[in-house]
């Protein structure tokens, strides 16, 4: 396998450490992981994106519903 040296910050290093899942993983299939990850993920909209902050803002606002009100009006029986 060919080899090549990238240049990262030091805080783009130690989020790399974090994401291995056993000790000895390498960068490189660390690397790989999150990219097939990527490619596999569906991407999301504009008009997607735009009703995650609305949906982030009216929680902020506690414009929330209990999830017991919820279960209740959809005849769901929570354990």
């Amino acid at each position: 396998m060919e080899k090549t040296t990238i240049q990262l910050n030091s805080q783009t290093l130690g989020r790399l450490k974090s994401l291995k899942v056993i000790e000895r993983q390498s960068y490189d299939e660390i690397l790989n992981n999150l990219i097939d990850n990527f490619e596999e993920d569906e991407i999301l909209t504009q008009e997607e994106l735009d009703e995650i902050k609305i949906g982030l803002e009216q929680i902020k606002r506690g414009e929330t519903t209990p999830i017991e009100q919820v279960a209740k009006e959809l005849g769901i029986t929570l354990r």
